[in-house]
């Protein structure tokens, strides 16, 4: 700015006019590419690349308790009502254990999937990661990017772009976790990367798919998407092995072997599959269904909860309200990132749910 000043000085006052005008145009036009990239999603990055920090002791000594290593492969699940995130590594027997919980500070929009740019929605489904969807340079201090809209999502005309488990506690349609939870979660997720994994998945669920859950939720216009997903879900729970996720027929598809191959088009119906169902597997499914179908069909419907925008965990809006969203925000981000709409969080739309 000073040589720009110094140079203004030395031209004629229209010349200098006219630059200044310029330069004031330069920095419209940056402004408003830096709020079209906070509209679409949570991608806007500072110019310094940090290193991330290393895995905290803690974590390695329960790597190593759990059968696995640093560069063993990584699984990520999301919840959103209980505004939590797992980690979880793969063991000697390829099997996943749970590594760690970490509570979320902040998600945007309300249960159900992300359909279209600025809806504010946070993504659910089944995402994968490599390591260039990793961001070092995040203005929320580290992050990845989930890859929505996934296969299954563009086919069916779904939008939205950058959409992130980053620091801070602020969501436009992300997974905000402090910059402490990142700041662990991230270089996990980095080692196995550089380890030989070549990418991660990432399930992200309105919560936890119990038969209590769903039936609480039998009346919401996206029950028949979360029986999809929850096929996922209860696979992972029941072997402890990622799932393999395939689309087709408009919906994802698991464990499942195709006669030509993985099916090209998602919304065409599925081709002839070259596996036979898990027998066991089957059954549980069946199980969660019929358990499912009789508590819906003995309770009694639940009040729709108003909708005010995404949440927060118990912990994080237990010190929103004692210390404010400034305090907070100086608490959780290194940059002091805002809250994104506080009073929102704090009104907490799934109490009692």
């Amino acid at each position: 700015m000073r040589r720009i000043t110094r140079h203004l000085l030395s031209l004629s006052s229209a010349n200098a006019a006219e630059l200044l005008g310029k330069t004031k145009q330069a920095r419209r036009a940056t402004l408003a590419v830096s709020v079209a990239i906070a509209l679409s999603g949570c991608m806007s990055a500072f110019d310094d690349v940090r290193a991330p920090p290393p895995i905290p002791t803690k974590l390695i000594a329960a790597m190593a308790k759990n059968g696995s290593k640093p560069e063993s492969p990584v699984l990520v699940r999301i919840f959103k009502q209980e505004s939590e995130l797992e980690i979880w590594k793969q063991n000697k027997s390829g099997q996943y254990a749970l590594l760690k919980t970490y509570p979320m500070c902040r998600w945007s929009g309300k249960l159900g999937p992300k359909t279209k740019s600025g809806d504010r929605q946070a993504p659910e489904g089944f995402y994968h990661v490599s390591a260039r969807m990793l961001n070092p340079k995040s203005q929320y201090y580290l992050s990845f990017n989930l890859g929505y809209p996934n296969r299954l999502e563009s086919a069916l005309g779904y939008t939205g772009e950058a959409l992130m488990v980053h620091g801070a506690c602020s969501s436009s349609g992300c997974y905000a976790l402090t910059d402490q939870g990142v700041g662990e979660i991230y270089p996990v997720v980095q080692r196995a990367l550089a380890g030989g994994q070549g990418q991660f998945q990432v399930q992200a669920y309105p919560f936890r798919m119990t038969a209590t859950n769903m039936a609480k939720h039998s009346s919401d216009p996206n029950f028949d998407f979360w029986k999809n997903i929850k096929q996922g879900y209860d696979i992972f729970e029941a072997t402890k092995r990622q799932p393999k996720v395939s689309v087709c027929g408009g919906r994802y598809v698991f464990n499942t072997e195709f006669a030509d191959g993985e099916p090209t088009d998602p919304l065409a119906a599925c081709p002839a599959a070259t596996t036979a169902p898990d027998a066991g597997l089957m059954a549980r499914l069946q199980t969660e269904d019929a358990k499912i179908a009789g508590l819906v069909a003995n309770q009694t419907p639940a009040p729709v909860n108003a909708y005010v925008d995404g949440g927060m965990h118990p912990s994080f809006r237990a010190l929103l309200e004692k210390n404010g969203a400034e305090k907070l925000a100086a608490k959780i981000s290194a940059t002091k990132y805002p809250i994104s709409r506080p009073d929102a969080a704090l009104a907490d739309p799934y109490a009692g749910l």
